[in-house]
């Protein structure tokens, strides 16, 4: 399978210009140049960089220079320090895929499509004169199947737009179920050799999303040892959430490892050798419920997988957003997750 070259072993900068308030203290402080130093000091090739419209748009649509100036900043500081970035539309106006955003109405508003694509115009003629050390990332996590052909026609056309500014950039995209690995398949076929088809990785959910209180049913106060069995994990995301665990056809007496990844993965590898794309996997991650040993184990198992593949990588999160890598929490095991990012 094609490697997607300068973008093997990253961390998302998740909560930074995006997932947050939008306040001139929170870019200023959430992220500092000095942390762009020690993720250079990880051994990592590349960061993700999610962006909310808030950054750049106002509700009319009018383009807020400030928020180009600060991407710039973030960019021209990666680099400095040898790392590539992803730059990924994490919001665009009436779309996001959390609902507590109250955006709604994109896959069937015509303006509001014009909007995303004259925002990427925009972000292009910026941007892409960094060549090869910067991708684009057209819009974080599609969540219902039901806008799959919407998507697809939406994405293609924001390709072509964007190609008309930046012919090499490599372009990625993902798909429905919250960017789903088993969405890829009915993504759009690649339109040229510089798109690479992007998923996120939380499985076994029951386990990386273990208490979390936006998951719909998850009790806050549960909690999961990584040495579970699928039985066990099943009845849990029966009884609790309401959903069947997968795949499911693994043994109910076995426990979660390598090989479930490796399975995970099967077929969006085929699709990718069939079409020729590289596979990136743009989050994962462990809930800061697990126990730090736990999250150790569980980066030791996917990581084998991504490694196995040639998949390339950014685990969210940096810092706090429930998933940070760089919290105190997980001081005491840091330098072994760095060395599986």
């Amino acid at each position: 399978m094609r490697e997607f070259k300068g973008f093997s072993h990253g961390v998302d900068l998740g909560g930074w210009y995006s997932q947050c308030n939008h306040t001139k203290e929170r870019y200023d402080n959430f992220i500092k140049e000095e942390d762009f130093a020690v993720l250079a000091g990880w051994g990592l090739d590349h960061v993700r960089l999610p962006i909310d419209y808030e950054l750049v748009e106002d509700d009319k649509g009018n383009y807020k220079e400030e928020g180009f100036d600060r991407i710039r900043f973030a960019l021209d500081t990666a680099i400095r320090n040898n790392l590539n970035v992803v730059l990924d539309l994490h919001k665009t106006f009436g779309y996001s895929f959390a609902q507590e955003y109250g955006e709604s109405g994109f896959f069937d508003n015509e303006e509001y499509q014009e909007r995303f694509y004259r925002l990427w115009e925009r972000l292009a003629k910026e941007f892409a004169g960094y060549g090869e050390k910067i991708s684009f990332e057209l819009l974080n996590e599609v969540t219902s199947k039901e806008y799959s052909d919407a998507w697809n026609r939406i994405s293609t056309e924001c390709i072509k737009r964007i190609r008309a500014i930046a012919p090499d950039t490599y372009i990625l995209l993902g798909g429905y179920y919250n960017n789903s690995i088993v969405a890829l398949k009915d993504l759009a076929m690649p339109v040229d050799d510089h798109i690479v088809y992007n998923f996120h990785c939380y499985d076994p959910l029951i386990f990386t999303h273990q208490g979390a209180g936006w998951v719909n049913g998850m009790d806050v106060n549960f909690r999961l040892p990584i040495d579970a069995t699928f039985g066990e994990m099943g009845k849990y995301y029966k009884e609790m959430l309401g959903m069947t665990e997968q795949p499911d056809d693994f043994n109910p007496d076995e426990k979660l490892s390598s090989a479930y990844f490796d399975k995970c993965f099967a077929e969006a590898v085929a699709i990718a050798e069939e079409r020729n794309v590289p596979l990136y996997c743009g989050e994962y991650g462990v809930i800061e419920n697990a126990t730090p040993e736990d999250t150790v184990k569980w980066y030791e198992m996917i990581s084998s997988s991504f490694n196995k593949f040639n998949i390339g990588r950014a685990a969210w999160s940096y810092r706090s957003m429930n998933f940070g890598l760089s919290d105190e929490r997980l001081s005491g095991v840091l330098d072994q997750l760095i060395k599986l990012l």
